[in-house]
Protein backbone atom coordinates (compact mmCIF):
# COMPACT_ATOMS: atom_id res chain seq x y z
CA UNK A 1 0.00 0.00 0.00
CA UNK A 2 2.78 2.10 1.02
CA UNK A 3 4.54 1.78 -2.36
CA UNK A 4 1.10 2.38 -3.99
CA UNK A 5 0.79 6.14 -1.84
CA UNK A 6 3.95 6.91 -2.79
CA UNK A 7 3.62 6.06 -6.89
CA UNK A 8 0.23 8.03 -7.06
CA UNK A 9 1.94 10.85 -5.69
CA UNK A 10 4.51 11.10 -7.75
CA UNK A 11 2.11 10.90 -10.83
CA UNK A 12 -0.73 13.12 -9.47
CA UNK A 13 0.03 16.22 -11.61
CA UNK A 14 -0.37 13.76 -14.98
CA UNK A 15 -3.80 12.35 -13.48
CA UNK A 16 -4.75 15.56 -12.64
CA UNK A 17 -4.60 15.87 -16.34
CA UNK A 18 -6.54 13.48 -17.39
CA UNK A 19 -9.40 14.03 -14.67
CA UNK A 20 -8.73 10.90 -12.67
CA UNK A 21 -7.46 12.34 -9.24
CA UNK A 22 -10.46 11.92 -6.59
CA UNK A 23 -10.95 11.24 -3.60
CA UNK A 24 -11.14 7.27 -4.00
CA UNK A 25 -7.67 7.00 -4.69
CA UNK A 26 -6.02 5.93 -1.09
CA UNK A 27 -9.46 3.70 -0.25
CA UNK A 28 -8.74 0.46 1.28
CA UNK A 29 -7.55 -1.75 -1.30
CA UNK A 30 -9.75 -4.63 -2.16
CA UNK A 31 -9.88 -6.60 -5.52
CA UNK A 32 -12.34 -4.12 -7.40
CA UNK A 33 -10.14 -1.96 -6.18
CA UNK A 34 -6.78 -3.28 -6.70
CA UNK A 35 -8.14 -3.56 -10.75
CA UNK A 36 -9.66 0.01 -10.56
CA UNK A 37 -5.68 1.16 -9.48
CA UNK A 38 -4.47 -0.55 -12.36
CA UNK A 39 -6.95 0.87 -14.77
CA UNK A 40 -5.97 4.52 -13.13
CA UNK A 41 -1.97 3.46 -13.37
CA UNK A 42 -2.77 2.60 -17.33
CA UNK A 43 -4.49 5.76 -17.76
CA UNK A 44 -1.55 7.78 -16.06
CA UNK A 45 0.83 5.72 -17.89
CA UNK A 46 -1.14 6.82 -21.77
CA UNK A 47 -0.83 10.73 -20.01
CA UNK A 48 3.09 11.04 -19.70
CA UNK A 49 3.15 9.18 -23.28
CA UNK A 50 0.78 11.90 -24.44
CA UNK A 51 2.81 14.39 -22.97
CA UNK A 52 6.71 13.50 -24.57
CA UNK A 53 5.22 12.57 -27.60
CA UNK A 54 8.15 13.31 -30.49
CA UNK A 55 8.22 15.45 -33.62
CA UNK A 56 8.20 12.32 -35.82
CA UNK A 57 4.58 10.99 -33.78
CA UNK A 58 3.11 14.29 -34.32
CA UNK A 59 3.84 14.29 -38.09
CA UNK A 60 2.21 10.80 -38.26
CA UNK A 61 -0.77 12.01 -36.46
CA UNK A 62 -1.16 14.81 -39.03
CA UNK A 63 -0.97 12.68 -42.00
CA UNK A 64 -3.38 10.35 -40.39
CA UNK A 65 -5.74 13.13 -39.90
CA UNK A 66 -5.16 14.72 -43.07
CA UNK A 67 -5.76 11.30 -45.18
CA UNK A 68 -9.40 11.07 -42.99
CA UNK A 69 -9.99 14.94 -43.92
CA UNK A 70 -9.50 14.15 -47.71
CA UNK A 71 -11.43 11.12 -47.27
CA UNK A 72 -14.26 12.98 -46.25
CA UNK A 73 -13.96 15.61 -48.55
CA UNK A 74 -14.13 16.14 -52.52
CA UNK A 75 -10.03 16.28 -53.80
CA UNK A 76 -9.94 18.63 -56.94
CA UNK A 77 -8.55 15.89 -59.93
CA UNK A 78 -6.03 17.75 -61.09
CA UNK A 79 -7.90 18.52 -64.70
CA UNK A 80 -10.25 20.47 -62.18
CA UNK A 81 -10.35 24.40 -62.97
CA UNK A 82 -9.99 24.79 -59.25
CA UNK A 83 -7.03 22.78 -58.94
CA UNK A 84 -5.57 24.22 -62.09
CA UNK A 85 -5.56 27.74 -60.73
CA UNK A 86 -4.18 26.77 -57.27
CA UNK A 87 -1.47 24.96 -58.45
CA UNK A 88 -0.61 28.32 -61.04
CA UNK A 89 -0.83 30.67 -57.94
CA UNK A 90 1.17 28.12 -55.57
CA UNK A 91 3.35 27.46 -58.62
CA UNK A 92 7.53 27.22 -56.65
CA UNK A 93 5.67 26.45 -53.22
CA UNK A 94 6.58 22.85 -52.83
CA UNK A 95 8.41 23.77 -49.68
CA UNK A 96 8.48 26.94 -47.79
CA UNK A 97 10.33 27.68 -44.38
CA UNK A 98 11.28 24.06 -44.18
CA UNK A 99 7.90 22.68 -44.86
CA UNK A 100 7.08 20.21 -47.38
CA UNK A 101 3.59 21.12 -48.45
CA UNK A 102 1.21 19.23 -50.09
CA UNK A 103 -1.50 22.27 -51.75
CA UNK A 104 -4.95 21.00 -52.87
CA UNK A 105 -8.70 22.17 -53.08
CA UNK A 106 -11.84 21.30 -51.83
CA UNK A 107 -14.56 21.09 -54.38
CA UNK A 108 -16.85 22.14 -51.15
CA UNK A 109 -18.39 25.54 -51.30
CA UNK A 110 -17.49 26.57 -47.46
CA UNK A 111 -15.14 29.55 -47.57
CA UNK A 112 -12.59 27.93 -45.43
CA UNK A 113 -8.92 26.58 -45.68
CA UNK A 114 -6.22 24.86 -43.13
CA UNK A 115 -2.77 23.67 -43.03
CA UNK A 116 -1.48 20.75 -40.98
CA UNK A 117 1.58 19.32 -39.07
CA UNK A 118 3.19 17.28 -42.32
CA UNK A 119 2.61 19.77 -44.69
CA UNK A 120 -0.85 19.36 -45.68
CA UNK A 121 -2.86 22.34 -46.86
CA UNK A 122 -6.34 22.34 -48.11
CA UNK A 123 -7.86 25.50 -49.52
CA UNK A 124 -11.67 24.77 -50.40
CA UNK A 125 -12.99 26.44 -53.48
CA UNK A 126 -15.98 28.04 -51.92
CA UNK A 127 -12.71 30.38 -50.45
CA UNK A 128 -11.16 30.33 -54.46
CA UNK A 129 -14.59 31.93 -55.81
CA UNK A 130 -14.94 34.78 -53.30
CA UNK A 131 -11.03 35.92 -53.29
CA UNK A 132 -8.37 37.19 -55.78
CA UNK A 133 -4.75 34.87 -56.54
CA UNK A 134 -3.13 36.87 -53.97
CA UNK A 135 -5.65 37.10 -51.17
CA UNK A 136 -5.87 33.30 -51.60
CA UNK A 137 -2.04 32.91 -51.04
CA UNK A 138 -2.40 35.42 -48.13
CA UNK A 139 -4.74 32.76 -46.59
CA UNK A 140 -2.32 29.44 -46.94
CA UNK A 141 0.51 31.94 -45.55
CA UNK A 142 -1.89 32.33 -42.66
CA UNK A 143 -2.23 28.51 -42.27
CA UNK A 144 1.27 27.85 -42.65
CA UNK A 145 1.75 30.32 -40.36
CA UNK A 146 0.12 28.29 -37.49
CA UNK A 147 1.99 25.10 -38.59
CA UNK A 148 5.52 27.03 -38.60
CA UNK A 149 4.86 28.29 -35.45
CA UNK A 150 3.03 24.95 -33.69
CA UNK A 151 -0.45 26.32 -33.18
CA UNK A 152 -1.92 22.74 -33.96
CA UNK A 153 0.94 20.96 -32.63
CA UNK A 154 0.24 22.70 -29.28
CA UNK A 155 -3.17 22.01 -29.33
CA UNK A 156 -3.23 18.40 -30.96
CA UNK A 157 -0.60 17.20 -27.59
CA UNK A 158 -3.14 19.19 -25.63
CA UNK A 159 -5.89 17.24 -27.27
CA UNK A 160 -4.12 14.18 -26.66
CA UNK A 161 -3.20 14.69 -23.44
CA UNK A 162 -6.77 15.04 -22.39
CA UNK A 163 -8.04 11.84 -24.28
CA UNK A 164 -5.00 9.86 -23.15
CA UNK A 165 -6.41 6.61 -25.03
CA UNK A 166 -5.56 8.81 -28.55
CA UNK A 167 -2.07 8.61 -27.60
CA UNK A 168 -1.78 4.62 -27.83
CA UNK A 169 -4.43 3.52 -30.09
CA UNK A 170 -4.13 1.50 -32.72
CA UNK A 171 -0.67 -0.66 -33.70
CA UNK A 172 2.77 0.68 -34.54
CA UNK A 173 3.59 1.57 -38.12
CA UNK A 174 7.50 2.09 -38.31
CA UNK A 175 8.07 2.47 -34.49
CA UNK A 176 5.46 4.90 -34.54
CA UNK A 177 1.56 4.65 -33.18
CA UNK A 178 -1.42 5.17 -34.50
CA UNK A 179 -4.58 6.89 -33.65
CA UNK A 180 -7.42 4.33 -34.19
CA UNK A 181 -9.78 5.65 -36.93
CA UNK A 182 -12.72 5.57 -34.80
CA UNK A 183 -11.32 8.85 -32.88
CA UNK A 184 -10.08 10.33 -35.91
CA UNK A 185 -13.01 12.44 -36.38
CA UNK A 186 -13.38 14.12 -33.02
CA UNK A 187 -9.17 15.26 -32.95
CA UNK A 188 -9.74 16.74 -36.21
CA UNK A 189 -12.61 18.54 -34.82
CA UNK A 190 -10.23 19.57 -31.79
CA UNK A 191 -7.25 20.38 -33.59
CA UNK A 192 -8.28 21.61 -36.93
CA UNK A 193 -11.49 23.37 -36.46
CA UNK A 194 -11.02 24.61 -33.14
CA UNK A 195 -10.61 28.31 -32.49
CA UNK A 196 -6.76 29.42 -31.77
CA UNK A 197 -6.23 31.97 -29.25
CA UNK A 198 -6.38 35.81 -30.80
CA UNK A 199 -2.47 35.85 -30.32
CA UNK A 200 -2.07 32.58 -32.11
CA UNK A 201 -4.18 34.43 -34.46
CA UNK A 202 -2.18 37.97 -34.81
CA UNK A 203 0.84 35.69 -34.80
CA UNK A 204 -0.26 34.04 -38.15
CA UNK A 205 -1.15 37.25 -39.84
CA UNK A 206 2.57 38.63 -39.37
CA UNK A 207 3.99 35.50 -40.41
CA UNK A 208 1.47 35.54 -43.79
CA UNK A 209 2.92 39.13 -44.55
CA UNK A 210 6.15 37.64 -44.27
CA UNK A 211 5.42 34.89 -46.11
CA UNK A 212 4.00 37.09 -49.10
CA UNK A 213 6.91 39.46 -49.11
CA UNK A 214 9.12 36.15 -49.53
CA UNK A 215 7.32 35.25 -52.33
CA UNK A 216 7.44 38.11 -54.14
CA UNK A 217 3.48 38.39 -53.43
CA UNK A 218 1.19 41.10 -53.49
CA UNK A 219 0.91 42.73 -49.52
CA UNK A 220 -1.74 43.87 -50.29
CA UNK A 221 -4.11 40.65 -50.82
CA UNK A 222 -3.96 40.38 -47.15
CA UNK A 223 -5.80 43.18 -45.61
CA UNK A 224 -7.88 42.53 -49.11
CA UNK A 225 -8.26 39.02 -47.96
CA UNK A 226 -9.71 40.37 -44.44
CA UNK A 227 -12.15 42.96 -46.50
CA UNK A 228 -13.78 40.41 -48.20
CA UNK A 229 -14.44 37.85 -45.20
CA UNK A 230 -16.04 41.04 -43.21
CA UNK A 231 -18.42 41.51 -46.33
CA UNK A 232 -18.90 37.69 -46.45
CA UNK A 233 -20.02 38.03 -43.02
CA UNK A 234 -21.91 40.95 -42.92
CA UNK A 235 -24.41 38.77 -45.20
CA UNK A 236 -25.05 36.75 -42.41
CA UNK A 237 -23.93 33.94 -43.94
CA UNK A 238 -22.34 30.54 -42.02
CA UNK A 239 -18.62 31.63 -43.53
CA UNK A 240 -16.29 29.10 -41.08
CA UNK A 241 -13.05 31.16 -41.43
CA UNK A 242 -15.35 33.83 -39.37
CA UNK A 243 -16.54 30.94 -36.58
CA UNK A 244 -12.82 30.16 -35.46
CA UNK A 245 -10.91 33.98 -36.56
CA UNK A 246 -11.34 37.34 -34.88
CA UNK A 247 -13.24 39.92 -36.39
CA UNK A 248 -11.48 40.29 -39.97
CA UNK A 249 -11.86 44.07 -40.44
CA UNK A 250 -9.79 44.49 -37.18
CA UNK A 251 -7.08 42.04 -38.31
CA UNK A 252 -7.60 44.21 -42.02
CA UNK A 253 -6.74 47.50 -40.23
CA UNK A 254 -3.73 45.82 -38.52
CA UNK A 255 -2.51 44.87 -41.65
CA UNK A 256 -2.57 47.64 -43.31
CA UNK A 257 -0.96 49.60 -40.93
CA UNK A 258 1.64 47.32 -41.11
CA UNK A 259 2.46 47.32 -44.80
CA UNK A 260 2.21 51.30 -45.00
Amino acid sequence: MGKHIRLLAAISPMLAAAGLVGATLLAPTSPAHSQSLGDIMGSAKKVAQAATVSDEEIVVYFGQMSDEMDRQNSLAPANNPYAVRLAKLTQGLDSYDGLDLDIQAYLMDDVNAFAMGDGTVRVYSGLMDAMTDDEVRCVIGHEIGHVKLEHGQKRLKRALQQDAALSVAGTASGGVRQIANSQLGGLVQNVVYAQHSQKAETQSDDYALGFMAANGYNLQGCPSAMDKLAALGGGGGGIALLQTHPDPAKRAKRMRKQIE
